[in-house]
């Protein structure tokens, strides 16, 4: 709980209020026992109607005063609840975007959209029932003992040894169904994960015909979900009449001697009276704990989730003390700030650069090492595996070496500030990802405060903006989820005007061509030459490396040959089979044979 606690201190004015009201509802409910008892022994029995006047309007007017209490008790723990989880979800998704590519990928997406919703839900809901009945339940249980003992002693006694005895049983049914309701959300977080995957792949599924197999997977991780809750509620709903059980004997037992202790004069009906309407009041409690253990157990599982969550490593660094601080709602313009192209700059170096991915020893580079001018166009080629998008994810830091050293401007990455680092790069990935909201949204989101006109600059550098006027609403059209509505190059063009609209020192490409037809993609590398910014291009495409003043060519992690196009025909074999593979055999045979024999 210490994770959570921080959050309910904030509202800890209204949570006392809570309490406070609470706790005047209890008092008036525990005297009320008592004024019946008033009522029947001075006013019923001694037949003084003025009594029962006197006693039944002090009743009455303490059953309204707990009823007011009560709405205000609610009214103030509803605030407190809902004012927690909103604070708790944001700093929650806070800290998520602060992840290390390391610590994300420890955690599958549907786990984490789980936790963002259903266990912040969950640990809401506790409390609120911990405000209005978790904390109302034992002194309701308390009193009621107290109380029966006040009136009396020797039938109280009864009430009083079979309490502990509940309670006992109580606390070990709950530490039982902590562990399976655990299991529960593991079990949703698998439902998601299948729901999510199906959703996004649908266009995929139907065209695999596999619509069949994945309804049969979602079934069997719906079966499971299932078979857990079932698990954990069979628990959870045996101990209510076991509970039920143990009180009525306890009521049994109270009547029983109450009817002796009246025969011979040591008790009054009023006293009888009111010691059963206290047990009637535990029975009613201890009904509604196991209902509450319930909650609570689910709340235990949910906080250790959001735990491991709250107390998982982040990005390391300077942007960790830089955005501690900042809440889900503040992030986006904190970050803005640092949006900024550095101008003329843009170097970048690998020195002898080993990376193997968090976790795994198998080696993804292996001591890679070459220098890039600010400007130059550098072609990234290689056999699919072979560490293309790994060398590119190491400039920004998405991930981090596993030796050797990254410098950009002659700074290691590493000792930069990764928001600064981040906001003179432009990144386009193949798959690009688009947001619900406007095709201009979707531009500006590389850079917010954009105006009309670099957004206008960046769609015709990256050969969108004849498509974007074609359509009827142009710039404001809106896309659907993930740019459902838009081809694959269309896509693709989107995303790379998002990373020019910045206008980078680091321009990425990192195969964001590879759905473009030859004469868009030559009319959009055409467009980059004017930019004044160093630019990676992963491509497969001998037409594209071309026009680039360098090449890198990867082979297994290690950089086989570096050189211009011209040059790379002549000292490397696997550059020319690749250049044979896509040019028209005619031309391949003559370049090949001119190559080789000016070695």
């Amino acid at each position: 709980m210490s994770v959570i606690i921080p959050f309910i201190r904030k509202y800890k004015v209204a949570a006392a209020a809570s309490l406070a009201m609470m706790l005047m509802e209890l008092a008036v409910e525990l005297s009320q026992p008592l004024l019946i008892s008033k009522i029947i022994d001075e006013g019923i029995r001694q037949r003084d109607a003025g009594t029962v006047w006197m006693w039944g309007g002090v009743l009455l007017a303490s059953a309204a005063v707990a009823f007011a209490a009560g709405i205000l008790s609610s009214f103030f723990a509803a605030h407190t609840s809902q004012g927690f989880a909103f604070d708790l979800r944001d700093k929650l998704y806070s800290r998520i975007q602060r992840f290390s590519y390391e610590t994300f990928s420890r955690f599958a997406t549907s786990s984490l959209i789980t936790r963002l919703t259903g266990d912040v839900g969950q640990l809401q809901d506790t409390l609120f029932m911990s405000l209005r009945f978790m904390t109302r339940i034992p002194l309701v249980v308390i009193g009621s003992v107290v109380m029966a003992l006040v009136v009396h002693a020797g039938l109280g006694v009864w009430l009083a040894l079979t309490v502990p005895l509940l309670l006992g049983f109580l606390y070990l049914s709950m530490r039982m169904a902590a562990h399976r309701f655990k299991a529960v959300q593991e079990r949703l977080d698998s439902v998601n994960g299948v729901i999510q995957e199906n959703l996004t792949g649908i266009a995929l599924i139907r065209a695999f015909v596999r619509t069949g197999h994945e309804i049969a997977r979602f079934g069997e991780a719906s079966l499971g979900l299932m078979r857990s809750s079932v698990r954990a509620l069979k628990l959870t709903e045996t101990s209510a009449p076991i509970l039920m059980l143990m009180m009525n004997g306890a009521v049994i037992l109270v009547l029983w001697f109450g009817r002796v202790q009246i025969e011979v004069g040591s008790a009054t009906l009023g006293e009888t009276v009111a010691v059963v309407n206290y047990c009637l009041r535990t029975i009613g409690a201890l009904s509604a704990l196991s209902g509450i253990v319930v909650t609570y157990s689910k709340a235990r599982a949910s906080v250790q989730r959001i735990r491991e969550v709250m107390e998982a490593e982040e990005g390391s660094g300077e942007n960790r003390a830089d955005l501690s601080g900042l809440s889900a709602a503040s992030l986006t313009s904190a970050e803005d700030i640092r949006v900024e192209s550095e101008a003329g700059q843009g170097a970048v170096v690998f020195e002898h650069v080993s990376f193997c991915y968090p976790g795994s020893d198998i080696p993804i580079l292996s001591d890679i090492s070459f220098r890039v001018r600010p400007g130059e166009r550098v072609a990234v080629m290689g056999a699919t595996g072979s560490g293309k998008s790994s060398l590119v994810a190491l400039i920004p830091r998405l991930y981090e070496p596993s030796a050797g050293r990254v410098l950009v401007n002659g700074e290691d990455v590493r000792s930069m500030d990764e928001s600064r680092l981040r906001g003179m790069i432009g990144y386009a990935p193949q798959e690009a990802l688009l947001f619900s909201g406007t095709i201009r949204e979707n531009i500006a989101w590389g850079k917010p405060d954009a105006s009309p006109e670099e957004i206008g600059r960046a769609a015709e550098a990256a050969q969108i903006a004849e498509t974007i006027r074609s359509l009827p609403e142009g710039y404001e059209t809106r896309l659907g989820q993930r740019g459902v509505n838009l081809s694959g190059g269309q896509k693709q063009r989107l995303g790379i005007a998002r990373a020019l609209v910045r206008r980078p020192a680091i321009l990425i490409l990192d195969d964001s061509t590879s759905a473009l037809d030859a004469v868009t993609e030559g009319r959009l590398l055409k467009a980059l030459e004017s930019l004044s910014c160093t630019t990676f291009l992963i491509t497969q495409k001998i037409s594209s490396t071309r026009s680039c003043d360098r090449i890198l060519l990867l082979e297994d992690g290690r950089l086989e040959a570096e050189g211009t196009h011209d040059d790379l025909m002549k000292q490397s074999a696997l550059y020319r089979t690749i250049w044979e593979s896509q040019a028209p055999a005619p031309a391949a045979g003559e370049e090949a044979r001119h190559a080789q024999g000016t070695d």
